[in-house]
C-alpha cells in the first residue's frame, strides 16, 4: 500500500473510531510509520481547511472516484505539504488538473480570514505548541531491566544524565540530549520535548514504555504487592496494565478486560514485548463480570480506568477536533457508565483498595462521579489521602476531594487527568495498622535485598538485549 493510502485509511479508522492515529499508523504495516504519521498528523491539523478548500473547488464533485478521505491527504500534500517533489505518481497528475482552482480557493480563504500564512488558518488549539511541547516522558520496565542501566545505556549513546529533577522547572528546561528523573515518579526518565524514541533498541525490545508522566500514577498509587491478585477493568491499550504488571514483579494475577478485541490483540503484543506472564486477557464487559465468581475472591485490588470524553488529552484535540468539549449529552452518559463501573467494582467482596482514574477534566466524569459512589456506599469506603507533593488536587465539590489529584500541561506538565484512590474502612488490625498505613510503610530489609540482586542480575542482560536488537 503506498503512502497517500495507507495514510487515507488511518484518517477513516478515526474518523470511525477504530483507533487513535497512533495505534492505527503502527498497526497498518507501513514500512516508514514516522513518515506516515507526520502526514496523517498534518493532514488531521488542517482537517478543517482542507475540507473549506476541497468543497469550494468542487474537486469530490469532478473526480468521483475520488474518496473524501483520500482527497484529503492529496490536497495537504499539493498545498500544504511536499508538492508531490519526487513522486505522487498517477495522483500528481489526478491532483495536476486541479491545482490552479485549489490554489486560487485557499488563497481565497486566507483573503477571507484576513491572514497571510497557513498557520494563521487553524483554530488556536489546533496549532503548534501544547502537546508539543511537553517532555517526553519514558518508564523503565523493571521486569526486563533497571534504571541504572538505561541511565548506562543513554550515556553511552552521548545523552547527559542530570540527575533526579528537583522541580517541574528543571523539566520544562530540557534541551538537547540531556535528561533527567522525575522528581516524584520512581523509574520515569524524562527527556526534551519531541525526542523521537519509537525506533530505540531499548524500546523494541521492551525494556522502555513510552507512558504520558500522568498515565503512570493509577498503577503506582494503586501499589499492589507482588503476588497479588489485580482487576484491570477497562486495560487497553495496556501501557497501566504493564506498569501493574511490573510493581507485582510478573507474580501473582491481573485478570485485564477490554470490549475491543483489536485493542485487546494489540495490547497482547506490547505486554509480549514487555516480558509480561501473569496477566490473563478476557474480551469481555467489566459489568458483566460476576463478583461473586470463584477467581476473582482473591482480587485485593482494582484499577478502573473506563471511557472517557478524553478533554484532557491534548492529542485527542489532534484526533477528534471537539473533543475537549463535550456536549452535555455525551457527558450524562459517559458519567452514568463510569458511575455504574465504579459501584460495580466496589461490589467485589474482597476488595481493599481502587484507583479511578479517567483522561477528562470534566467534574462530571471525576469528583462528581466518585461522590456518587462513595454516597451509595456510605461507611464502607473512602477516599484515600495521596501522593501529597502533587500540585493539583481534585476540585473543592464535595468534603475530602482535595484527596483526588488533577494533571494538566499547565501545573504537571502531562496530559490532563484524575485519579480516586478509594480503600474499604476496615477496623484497624491488633497491630494498629491499616490498609492506608501499610501503603506507605517502607520495603522490608529482605524485599530491598531481593530487589538489589534482581537488579544486579539485569545489569549486563539489558545492554546485551538491546546491543543486539539495534
Amino acid at each position: 500500500m503506498g503512502l497517500y493510502a495507507a495514510a487515507a485509511g488511518v484518517l477513516a479508522g478515526v474518523e470511525n473510531r477504530q483507533g487513535s492515529i497512533k495505534g492505527l499508523v503502527y498497526s497498518s504495516n507501513f514500512q516508514n510509520v514516522k513518515q506516515l504519521y507526520a502526514l496523517v498528523c498534518e493532514t488531521q491539523r488542517y482537517s478543517a481547511v482542507l475540507d473549506a478548500v476541497i468543497a469550494s473547488a468542487g474537486l469530490l464533485r469532478a473526480e468521483k472516484k475520488l474518496r473524501p478521505h483520500l482527497a484529503k491527504v492529496l490536497v495537504y500534500e499539493l498545498l500544504l505539504g511536499k508538492g508531490f517533489r519526487g513522486g505522487g505518481g498517477r495522483w500528481k497528475a489526478l491532483l495536476g488538473r486541479h491545482q490552479a482552482r485549489l490554489r486560487a480557493e485557499l488563497a481565497r480563504l486566507k483573503v477571507h480570514r484576513g491572514v497571510s500564512r497557513n498557520e494563521d488558518l487553524l483554530e488556536v488549539g489546533s496549532r503548534p505548541g501544547g502537546v508539543s511541547q511537553l517532555p517526553r516522558f519514558v518508564r523503565v520496565n523493571t521486569l526486563k531491566t533497571c534504571s541504572d542501566d538505561v541511565v548506562d545505556y543513554f550515556k553511552r549513546q552521548g545523552f547527559s544524565y542530570q540527575g533526579r529533577a528537583s522541580s517541574l522547572d528543571d523539566l520544562r528546561a530540557l534541551k538537547g540530549k540531556h535528561f533527567l528523573l522525575d522528581p516524584l515518579m520512581p523509574e520515569l526518565l524524562v527527556f526534551p520535548a519531541q525526542t523521537d524514541l519509537h525506533e530505540h533498541p531499548l524500546y523494541r525490545a521492551g525494556h522502555l514504555i513510552l507512558q504520558d508522566r500522568a498515565s503512570c500514577l493509577p498503577a503506582m498509587l494503586l501499589n499492589p504487592p507482588s503476588g497479588s491478585h489485580v482487576i484491570d477493568a477497562c486495560a487497553a491499550p495496556g501501557n497501566k496494565t504493564s506498569h501493574l504488571a511490573a510493581l507485582l514483579k510478573n507474580q501473582g494475577k491481573i485478570f485485564a478486560f477490554d470490549l475491543d478485541a483489536k485493542r485487546l490483540a494489540s495490547m497482547a503484543t506490547l505486554l509480549a514485548r514487555a516480558g509480561i506472564s501473569c496477566c490473563e486477557l478476557a474480551e469481555e464487559d467489566f459489568l458483566a463480570v460476576s463478583p461473586s465468581d470463584p477467581r476473582y475472591r482473591e482480587v485485593h485490588y482494582i484499577l478502573l480506568d473506563p471511557s472517557c470524553s478524553g478533554s484532557g488529552m491534548p492529542s485527542r484535540q489532534l484526533e477528534e477536533p471537539g473533543a475537549g468539549t463535550p456536549s452535555p449529552v455525551r457527558l450524562h452518559a459517559l458519567a452514568g457508565f463510569q458511575q455504574r463501573a465504579l459501584c460495580h467494582a466496589l461490589t467485589f467482596p474482597s476488595l481493599k483498595r481502587l484507583v479511578y482514574s479517567t483522561c477528562s477534566l470534566c467534574q462530571e466524569e471525576n469528583e462528581d462521579v466518585v461522590r456518587d459512589a462513595l454516597q451509595q456506599n456510605p461507611g464502607a469506603f473512602r477516599l484515600a489521602p495521596a501522593l501529597p507533593a502533587w500540585p493539583h488536587r481534585g476540585l473543592s465539590t464535595f468534603p475530602g476531594a482535595e484527596h483526588c489529584l488533577r494533571a494538566s500541561p499547565e501545573t504537571t506538565l502531562s496530559g490532563g487527568f484524575f485519579v480516586a484512590v478509594i480503600e474499604r474502612v476496615e477496623v484497624p488490625s491488633l497491630t494498629g495498622q491499616s490498609i492506608s498505613t501499610r501503603m506507605h510503610t517502607q520495603p522490608s530489609p529482605k524485599e530491598k535485598e531481593e530487589t538489589a540482586k534482581s537488579r544486579s542480575r539485569c545489569l549486563h542482560a539489558a545492554l546485551h538485549i538491546a546491543e543486539a536488537s539495534g
